[in-house]
């Protein structure tokens, strides 16, 4: 349950190709890097926003194709997980607002740090939101997920029952070899926007686990997957 499908395969040929050309500029031309490799509304960022799209694309998919299907826990949370994987694809690109030049209300011209129409930039108490929750709560988020998670899931069984019911997708391990490898690489990467990459490496890797996660039999039909 643990091989390469060929969507994993795609999926890491792209990732290293994408960090070959990262840590290559990265380290000879940072100016490039900063722009135009990782520029606000370039390549990487609409990348981003498309990886968390396609993923939100595919739980939809998944609740229509399998409604008649599945309790209603398990369509509650594939809906949960569009819902957030389109919420974040949203924030990644302000919500279309540069795309089709709408202007910022007068509450985000006052309280987003980049004056968007966006959620993750808010400054609350002389801080930014997204230092807060989408960085640090994230990676707390992260590592249970990554790591907690799929060894709770193939020792206890309640664990394992739970997340079924819910439709969430286990990793497999060599997802997590991904994110940690991916983790290494941009965190060794000196210039200032090599986060640009790392959102678009998260966003390819959770593609692939939605893809074919390791439990992948709660997204087949006629399946009783928890006791």
């Amino acid at each position: 349950m643990n091989s390469l499908t060929k969507n994993d395969v795609v999926g890491y040929i792209f990732l290293t190709l994408l960090f070959i050309s990262s840590l290559y500029f990265g380290f000879t031309d940072p100016d490039f890097f900063n722009d135009p490799f990782t520029v606000e509304d370039g390549a990487v960022e609409y990348g981003t926003a498309l990886m968390l799209f396609l993923i939100s694309i595919l739980c939809l998919y998944r609740v229509f194709k399998l409604w008649k299907e599945k309790p209603f826990l398990w369509k509650l949370g594939t809906i949960i997980f569009a819902l957030l994987f389109f919420f974040g694809a949203g924030e990644e690109i302000s919500w279309g607002q540069r795309i089709f030049g709408i202007e910022s209300g007068e509450f985000f011209k006052e309280n987003n740090a980049q004056a968007e129409t966006n959620l993750h930039n808010l400054v609350v108490g002389g801080k930014k939101l997204n230092k807060i929750i989408f960085s640090q709560l994230l990676m707390v988020v992260m590592v249970v997920y990554l790591i907690i998670a799929p060894v709770l899931y193939r020792k206890a069984e309640w664990f394992k029952n739970l997340v079924n019911k819910f439709a969430v997708p286990i990793v497999k391990w060599h997802h997590t070899i991904a994110f940690l490898v991916t983790t290494i690489l941009v965190a060794v990467n000196p210039p200032d926007r090599k986060w640009e990459v790392y959102e678009l490496a998260f966003g390819v890797i959770f593609l692939l686990i939605f893809l074919d996660p390791y439990n992948n039999f709660i997204f087949k039909k006629n399946k009783i997957f928890y006791s």
